[in-house]
C-alpha cells in the first residue's frame, strides 16, 4: 500500500499541472483573487460614495432650507440642462433617459401641512437597481434634518422646551445590552464565510489528482500494469486514497498558511482594525481543531473523487463528473449560513454543513466540544463507508474496463 502511495505521490509531484493546482494556486493565485475582489469591492463602494448626482427639485420654494442643504451638499449637483420637469412622471422619464440621476417632488409646503395637522409626503425619484447606492439615504438624512427643525419649532410654539421634547416624543428608550463578547460578534460575521474558503479547497486538492490517479491511469494504459503487480486491489485503492488525502490536506494547509502570511503582510502596511480584531482572537488550539475537523471531510472527498475517477472512461469524462460534485458540496455550505442555523445534535449529522457550522462556532469561541467529537465521528463513518464502496468499486471488472 505504501509503495503505491510513494509511486503515486512521486508521479503527482512530477506533474506540473498538479503542482500548479496544489501549490502555486494556494500560495499565489487564490490570495491574489481575494485581494482583487476586495480591491474592486472597496473601489466600487468608494466610487459610489464620491459620485456627484445630478438632481432636480420640483416646488423647491416650499422648503427653501431643505433645497439649500441639497444644493450645497458635495454629493449633489443641480441639473443645468434645457428640459423642464413639472411632475413625477416627467422626473421618472428624465431618470430613465439619463438626463438626471434623481428628482425630488415636494407636493406642498411642509410648514403649512404641519399647521393643518397633516403630513407632507415627499417623493424621491431615482433608479435603485444598483447594489451600492447612497443617494436615497443622503436625501432622507437631509429631509430628516429639515423635519426635525420643523418639529422642534412647532413644539416650542406650544410652550414645550427642548429638554422636555425628547421625553415627550420618545417616552421609552430601549437600550441593547449585548451578552456576546467581541469575539462572538466578529465570529458570527466572519466565521460563517471561512468554510467557503476551506472546504472547497479541500475538494479541489482531491479532485484534480483523483482524475489523474483513476481516469488518467486508464488513458495512459498503466492501470493493467498495476493490476499485474503482486499487490491486492484493496492495497492499490488504499495507496491511491492516501495520496489524495495527502494532496487535499496539503493544499488546504498551504492555502491557510499563505492567507495568514498575506493577511499579516496587509496588516503591516494598513491599519485594518476589523481584520486584526477578527483574527487575533483565534488561538493555536482553535486552528488545530479546525484542521482536525477537515481531516475526515478531506477523506470523504478523496474517497468520493477516487470512486468517480475509477468509473470514468477518460480524463475528460472524469472532469465532467467532478463539476456537479462541486455544486453538491456548495449547497450544504450555503445551508450553514442561513438565518438561525446553529450547531445542534441534529445538524451535527448533516454532512459538510456540520463541519461548516463547527468552524463558525470555533471562530466565535462558543463551540461545544461534545458536538465536535460527534461531527468528527459522523464524518469519519461517512468517509469509511465511501472508502469501502471505493474498494468494492475497484474490484469490479465492469467498472474498471467499461
Amino acid at each position: 500500500m505504501f509503495e503505491v502511495f510513494k509511486k503515486e505521490l512521486t508521479e503527482l509531484l512530477r506533474d506540473k499541472k498538479t503542482l500548479l493546482f496544489v501549490v502555486v494556486f494556494p500560495i499565489v493565485v487564490f490570495p491574489l483573487l481575494f485581494a482583487v475582489v476586495a480591491f474592486i469591492s472597496s473601489q466600487a463602494a468608494l466610487d459610489a460614495e464620491q459620485k456627484v448626482n445630478t438632481y432636480v427639485i420640483i416646488n423647491g420654494d416650499y422648503a427653501p432650507e431643505f433645497t439649500d442643504k441639497v444644493f450645497y451638499h458635495k454629493s449633489f449637483e443641480i441639473y443645468k440642462g434645457d428640459k423642464t420637469f413639472n411632475s413625477v412622471e416627467e422626473l421618472k422619464a428624465g431618470v430613465n433617459a439619463g438626463d438626471i440621476d434623481m428628482g425630488i417632488y415636494l407636493p406642498s409646503d411642509a410648514v403649512q401641512t404641519l399647521n393643518e395637522q397633516q403630513q407632507s409626503e415627499w417623493q424621491v425619484v431615482f433608479n435603485d437597481s444598483k447594489s451600492i447606492n447612497f443617494l436615497f439615504e443622503r436625501v432622507k438624512e437631509l429631509a430628516k434634518e429639515y423635519s426635525d427643525t420643523l418639529q422642534e419649532s412647532k413644539l416650542l410654539s406650544f410652550g414645550i422646551d427642548k429638554s422636555a421634547q425628547e421625553s415627550i416624543l420618545k417616552p421609552v428608550n430601549v437600550v441593547k445590552v449585548d451578552t456576546a463578547d467581541k469575539r462572538e460578534n466578529l465570529g458570527e460575521k466572519v466565521g460563517g464565510f471561512l468554510p467557503y474558503l476551506l472546504i472547497p479547497l479541500v475538494l479541489v486538492g482531491a479532485t484534480y489528482p483523483a482524475i489523474d490517479l483513476g481516469a488518467g491511469e486508464k488513458e495512459r494504459g498503466t492501470l493493467e500494469t498495476l493490476l499485474l503487480t503482486p499487490i491486492t486491489r484493496t492495497e492499490l485503492v488504499l495507496g491511491k486514497f492516501i495520496t489524495l488525502l495527502t494532496t487535499s490536506i496539503a493544499s488546504t494547509t498551504i492555502t491557510v498558511i499563505s492567507m495568514g502570511c498575506w493577511i499579516a503582510l496587509a496588516l503591516a502596511f494598513a491599519d485594518l482594525e476589523f481584520i486584526k480584531a477578527a483574527f487575533s482572537t483565534l488561538a493555536i488550539t482553535d486552528l488545530l481543531m479546525i484542521f482536525v475537523l477537515l481531516l475526515p471531510i478531506a477523506a470523504t472527498f478523496s474517497a468520493l473523487a477516487l470512486a468517480i475517477s475509477i468509473y470514468a472512461r477518460s480524463f475528460k469524462e472524469a472532469q465532467n463528473y467532478m463539476t456537479p460534485l462541486s455544486m453538491v458540496v456548495f449547497f450544504p455550505i450555503i445551508i450553514s449560513i442561513m438565518p438561525n442555523m446553529e450547531l445542534t445534535s441534529k445538524t451535527a449529522f448533516i454532512p459538510v454543513t456540520n463541519v461548516a457550522l463547527a468552524i463558525k462556532e470555533i471562530v466565535k469561541g462558543t463551540v461545544d466540544y461534545t458536538l465536535v467529537g460527534l461531527i468528527f465521528l459522523a464524518t469519519a463513518l461517512i468517509a469509511g463507508a465511501l472508502l469501502a464502496f471505493c474498494v468494492k468499486w475497484f474490484n469490479r471488472e465492469d467498472v474498471l474496463f467499461r
